[in-house]
């Protein structure tokens, strides 16, 4: 299967003869204030002419620091995206069989596939407001007993987080049958309100991995970054199959910069919660239906997702289609600054007829 992502496409812009300089992106969910002033200055004086640390062993510290745990229960990536790839070639073999929570990130069911294992999927209904029922995954992962979980919260596109009491039900019943609980964490540090807390014993327990990632919150997307936390045997297993200086020097000293700002996260946070809530209600007052979400982000009901993604793309904006993820009638939305919101907000009001 093909996985379709976010951000600029360039063979796409050059075909369609779009200067990319001249587009707004509001198709990718990184912190519009970002990233740490610290990071430009930790990449100005890096030494381009020596190898990285392949053992990331200072930003292994930090993040072991951040999460409560010890270094050896974190493994760095290029990308949560390598470390999903990584996860299913380590812990499936052909044959296995997955269970993919959905409408959510694709590479969860790529990955898999890409093991030889067969998907199996649980998706969230639209018109329950994309709630996660864990008692009826519960019974999924008791009937069909598959060897991984695959659960984003807060979800990707949806927005919805699993309540602390629904995350430690899956987590026990993946454990009960041998099956492995995949938590990834992504956006949960760009909550509103309070993180719902880790699984209890996530850190020693194998049958639950967490996965994280430094790029949404700290706009490093460019540069690739993400982390599991697990148990130790777990993150040998799966750091058997991730190459040589997967993480190159420029992510770690990034990664590194942006963890020591103390100050960027409560000073970046509450204006892009200000800027996602102009957003919401200016997108509503066009008439458009734009579902609530505990993530900045917002999915937007148009009836036609590809088609507001084109019409928007021409007026130099552009959103994210959810056909990929199995919602072709809607766009995902990420807020920039508010003065770049009112560039989308007027280029939506100007096409004709409006979307309900």
């Amino acid at each position: 299967m093909t996985v379709v992502h976010g951000a600029l496409d360039h063979a796409e812009l050059a075909a369609l003869r779009l200067d990319p300089r001249a587009l707004l992106d509001f198709s990718s969910n990184v912190n519009p204030y970002g990233p740490p002033a610290g990071v430009a200055e930790a990449l100005a004086a890096l030494d381009y002419g020596t190898y990285p640390d392949r053992s990331c062993f200072r930003l292994r510290q930090a993040l072991a620091e951040l999460r409560g745990v010890n270094p050896d229960h974190v493994l760095v990536g290029n990308g949560s995206n390598e470390l999903i790839h990584l996860l299913a070639r380590a812990l499936l073999q052909p044959g296995d069989s997955v269970l993919v929570i959905g409408p959510t990130f694709g590479e969860y069911a790529r990955a898999s596939e890409l093991a030889g294992a067969t998907v199996l999927r649980w998706h969230a209904r639209p018109e329950q407001g994309f709630q996660i029922n864990h008692a009826l995954i519960v019974e999924r992962i008791r009937q069909q007993q598959p060897r991984l979980v695959w659960l984003c919260t807060p979800n990707n596109p949806t927005g919805v987080a699993i309540s602390a009491e629904g995350l430690a039900a899956l987590a026990t019943a993946s454990s009960e049958i041998g099956s492995r609980l995949i938590v990834d964490r992504a956006y949960a540090d760009m909550l509103r309100d309070k993180v719902p807390a880790p699984v209890r014993g996530a850190e020693p327990n194998p049958f639950v991995i967490q996965l994280h990632s430094l790029t949404k919150l700290y706009a490093l997307a460019g540069l690739r970054l993400g982390y599991l936390v697990a148990h130790p045997d777990v993150i040998k297993r799966v750091a058997a199959y991730q190459p040589t200086w997967s993480v190159n020097s420029a992510a770690q000293a990034a990664g590194l910069a942006a963890l020591g700002d103390k100050e960027f996260v409560c000073t970046t946070l509450p204006p892009l919660w200000e800027s996602s809530d102009q957003l919401r209600r200016e997108l509503r007052a066009l008439g458009l239906t734009v579902l609530p979400s505990r993530l900045p982000f917002m999915l937007v009901h148009t009836g036609n997702g590809a088609a507001t993604r084109a019409e928007l793309l021409q007026q130099g904006c552009v959103v994210r289609d959810c056909a990929s993820f199995g919602l072709p009638e809607y766009v995902r939305i990420a807020p920039r600054k508010t003065e770049e919101n009112w560039i989308l907000i007027n280029a939506w009001r100007s096409l004709c007829p409006h979307q309900s």
